[in-house]
């Protein structure tokens, strides 16, 4: 522990039911489309939950349907590579999404046009337009929707909030964002299943609507590497990052303007996404620095800083730092006055300013602990009581929305070479206002 700083764990945040019997009217049934690395992590953490039933899966590849089976315990378990038929199904409260981002549109749409609510893995959209679209379904056909940033659930962004509203560090005039990886499943260089063939994964349907290529198994295992199906470390990493950022500060909107610059400096295997981006938003005049690099390990932390001092946040913790915003030595302007003046100034500032001997101020700083911000418990259990209760979340569409928003804007800055600018009137980017 740092000098003079006291420290205080924070609760996690409390499940209802939890350890309980669960009556039928708390159950929830529900459909997991998509069963990959984070579907597999979505749908066991669902299960973790009480009173949470998974009764089918869809997957594109035969294999996740094992998978799903083995995860559920069920043996029995109905799989499909049709997501519709689980969208068919009467019995059904909710589908849980974890898709490749270029699927994310058709499924929310087609889960909500179903009268099915719908949480759906960050980022929520994989270009602006589709993003309004989903958040026109999700009103148009009162369905919950979700999107899964689960930080904005977790007892650390809480904290951190109700610190910022309390005036801990004052009006906040910066923001940092940093996150750095070095290793090549980092850099989403995953190994393709070694079984996976046309044989058991529909390589065609997965396309979509993209440029029809060659059955390739390292697109379909790393396709955050390629902007015709994901969107890059922004829409992996960053979103995340700004997704906590919008709920601790209470900033629900897109930004007004991206400058992002960056490359493809170590990961030269193909990709077309940068293996660096650093991005500067303006959100309504408040500058928040982004960087997000797959060569560098760099601890992940979000810094809010104003005139009352700064406040870390990090996986498992906070770190606050309050500063007074004083001088607690003689100007070292004095440096530039005749020697008989400085002397004067110095024991004149000395007079005014020491404390007395024995009551010298003591800093303090302090230090939360808390549940890794990436439990997804949290946030899962979040969506399950507004499927039960019907009462909004926090994470919507709308709000989700604006999170990917900011997302698409660092990208097109990146690809077009220059600032870009949100248009609230056009719900556009624009290279210029």
């Amino acid at each position: 522990m740092l000098p003079n700083a006291r420290g205080a764990t924070l609760e996690p945040q409390p499940q209802p039911g939890a350890g309980k019997a669960v009556g039928a009217n708390d159950r929830i049934r529900f459909g997991i489309i998509g069963v990959g690395m984070e579907g597999s992590n979505v749908l066991a953490s669902a299960l973790s939950l009480p009173g949470a039933e998974c009764v089918a899966a869809a997957d594109l590849y035969d294999g996740r349907h094992t998978l799903a089976k083995e995860i559920t315990g069920n043996p029995n378990l109905p799989t499909t590579r049709r997501y519709h038929d689980i969208l068919d199904r009467k019995d059904i409260d909710c589908v849980l999404v974890a898709v490749p981002d270029f699927w994310h549109r058709q499924i929310v749409v087609d889960a909500c046009e179903a009268g099915k609510d719908v949480y759906c893995e960050k980022p929520m959209s994989h270009t602006v337009a589709e993003g309004f679209d989903m958040v026109q379904a999700a009103e148009q056909h009162n369905r919950v929707v979700q999107v899964g940033a689960q930080r904005v659930s977790s007892v650390l962004c809480a904290k951190a909030r109700e610190m910022v509203r309390g005036g801990a560090i004052g009006e906040v005039n910066m923001v940092e964002l940093t996150l750095g990886r070095n290793s090549p499943t980092g850099a989403w260089e995953y190994p393709p299943p070694p079984d996976l063939s046309a044989a058991n994964f529909d390589w065609d349907t997965w396309l979509k609507d993209t440029p029809k290529i060659p059955f390739n198994p390292d697109r379909f295992a790393r396709w955050r590497c390629w902007r015709d199906y994901g969107t890059g470390v922004a829409g992996d990493l960053m979103v995340h990052l700004i997704s906590a950022m919008l709920f601790t500060l209470d900033w629900n909107e897109p930004p007004r303007s991206a400058l992002s610059l960056g490359g493809i400096y170590r990961w030269k295997d193909g990709r077309d996404m940068p293996d660096l981006q650093t991005v500067l938003f303006d959100y309504h005049g408040i500058p928040v620095y982004i960087r997000l690099g797959l060569s560098t390990e760099t601890p992940e932390t979000a810094r809010y800083m104003g005139p009352k001092g700064v406040l870390d946040t990090t996986e498992f913790g906070i770190h606050y730092s309050p500063q007074a915003g004083i001088d607690t030595d003689p100007s070292y302007y004095d440096s530039s006055y005749p020697a008989k003046m400085r002397q004067e100034y110095v024991k004149e500032w000395h007079e005014e300013h020491d404390p007395p001997p024995g009551k010298e101020p003591l800093t303090e700083q302090t230090l939360y602990a808390g549940d890794d911000w990436d439990d997804l418990r949290p946030h899962i259990w979040t969506f399950f009581e507004s499927v039960k209760t019907r009462r909004p979340n926090v994470e919507n569409a709308v709000f989700g929305n604006h999170a990917a928003i900011a997302c698409h804007m660092a990208n097109l800055s990146y690809f077009q070479k220059r600032q870009v600018f949100w248009d609230s009137s056009t719900r556009t980017v624009k290279d210029s206002l």
